[in-house]
């Protein structure tokens, strides 16, 4: 299987993504949109605007040939709400098929609402609550739960549509918004639970929380924000100018004009809705798309474990003993007494698997490079306090238990009781790495264990002359962690 491209004609933009395959977590080779804004106007004429289907028209023109350049072996093309509802829609994707050679998806209302579900359950590991798929013409919202869809609805709020029904009066949009989102909760069983944003104008809004309070990640999938928060930041964002906001300059000039009424929409949803949380999604139909292509033995992977595995193939220098070191070190976590939950478990796997994907890096740099390199990963599946989990780990395997080189605004977004977990892999990595020389078949043949205060590592006798200074100072670092004294080395068998 080679690439895979996806067109997604939308009310406001057409983009093209061309996928590394169909995977369980897909690599994006190509990204690229055009501002075509094909839903300009629709509600007025209630036809597709001659310059905005030219302009879409030459970008798909373009986008076909991208296409075919990187060898894609399948091209996808979507179509939403603007190409849905206007009079001459048909006679436009009649030319996108011409030009495309392939026959155009056009999504329903309900098809949008089910594909941006499944968008949310290929990004995320195990979702629970609303998704909320703001386009320019369209806001569809469904509920997700233990794997499933529920029942979508569609409202007419895109933002370019909101804007032209208010006549750009933000007084006269909060009218409309209130009375199209008035019993949008019915049915939903969502409060106290996730809100998953999905669109460009939420991520726009989201980037400029992110620069708002100086944080220190810049990485929008999984961008969390409280619900009082949310609510506080949009309703200043619907009702302020988009030039007097102090760090608008991070949000695209295409985005601004929207970027009010699509703050007016997250308000209301948020009172209707009442979640706890807002997260950010970067996959939307496109990805959801593609998961719907996938076998069920592979929608049931984790994205992560998935993309971390493939990660260490590309980029250690043996995948085998990155696999070995997954049993390995859990084990040595049973032997120190550190209990672990179902998400704490499946980081340390993660860390097993990206643990060397550092090591052609200049030594004195690896700490710092190869934590840069996982905090702002294109990961799935994983929150941003996990990302620092990740990032800090590695980075202890490298440089050792110190945090001066460490941001302290990433050491921020984990709990006290992740980053003892982060130090401790860190720790145990320590020791292995220096066991096996990152070779396979050398780790499944020793074993940690307590005795009393003493970390000891069983090693066979062909194995003995591992003993060496620096070997059992890392055992002792790693056994004082678990609240031992000292290591030893054993030669056993």
């Amino acid at each position: 299987m080679g690439p895979i491209a996806v067109i997604d004609i939308g009310s406001n933009s057409v983009r093209l993504v061309i996928y590394e395959r169909l995977s369980r977590s897909p690599t994006m080779l190509f990204n690229e949109k055009v501002m075509a804004g094909l839903g300009k106007g629709l509600a007025s004429t209630g036809k597709l605007r001659t310059d905005s289907v030219q302009q879409a028209l030459a970008a798909i023109r373009r986008f076909k040939f991208l296409s075919d350049q990187s060898g894609s072996v399948e091209l996808h093309i979507l179509a939403t709400a603007a190409s849905r509802d206007a009079a001459n829609g048909p006679e436009f994707l009649k030319a996108v098929e011409k030009i495309c050679g392939v026959k155009v998806t056009l999504l329903s209302g309900a098809d949008e609402a089910r594909l941006s579900a499944y968008g949310i359950l290929s990004g995320f590991h195990k979702p629970r609550g609303v998704v909320g798929d703001l386009g320019g013409g369209s806001l569809e919202l469904v509920q997700v739960a233990n794997g499933k869809v529920g029942q979508g609805r569609t409202f007419p709020l895109g933002g370019i549509r909101l804007e032209e029904a208010s006549e750009g009066s933000i007084r006269k949009a909060e009218k409309i918004v209130a009375e199209a989102l008035a019993d949008a909760g019915d049915g939903l069983d969502a409060k106290g639970s996730t809100f998953f944003a999905v669109g460009g104008t939420w991520r726009s809004f989201a980037r400029l929380h992110m620069f708002e309070i100086g944080y220190p990640l810049h990485v929008m999938h999984h961008y969390a924000i409280r619900a009082d928060e949310a609510l506080d930041f949009a309703r200043m964002v619907a009702r302020r100018a988009p030039e007097a906001l102090d760090q608008i300059d991070v949000v695209s000039k295409a985005r601004r004009e929207l970027l009010p009424f699509g703050a007016l929409v997250l308000e209301q949803v948020i009172r209707t809705v009442q979640p706890s949380q807002v997260v950010i999604s970067a996959l939307g139909v496109r990805e959801g798309h593609l998961y719907e292509l996938l076998s069920e033995e592979e929608m049931t992977q984790d994205p992560l474990i998935e993309a971390c595995a493939e990660l260490a193939y590309l980029r250690s220098r043996s995948p085998q003993h990155a696999e070995e070191l997954i049993p390995w070190v859990g084990h040595a976590f049973a032997e120190l007494g550190i209990d672990e939950t179902a998400e704490e478990e499946r980081l340390r796997i993660a860390g097993c698997l990206v643990s060397d994907i550092g090591w052609r890096a200049h030594p004195d740099y690896r700490g710092e490079q190869t934590l840069s390199i996982l905090a702002n990963a294109s990961f799935i599946g994983i929150d941003h306090p996990g990302r620092a989990y990740l990032a800090l780990a590695i980075y202890y395997r490298h440089v050792g238990l110190v945090d001066e080189a460490v941001s302290p605004r990433i050491r921020e977004l984990c709990s006290t009781r992740l980053k003892e977990r982060a130090r401790t892999l860190g720790a145990a990595l320590r020791v292995a790495y220096l066991v096996s020389a990152s070779m396979p078949g050398v780790i499944p043949r020793t074993q940690l264990v307590m005795d009393g205060d003493t970390l000891v590592l069983q090693v066979p006798p062909d194995l003995a002359d591992i003993v060496g200074e620096r070997l059992l100072k890392r055992l002792s670092s790693l056994a004082k962690i678990g609240g031992g004294r000292e290591g030893a080395i054993r030669v056993v068998g």
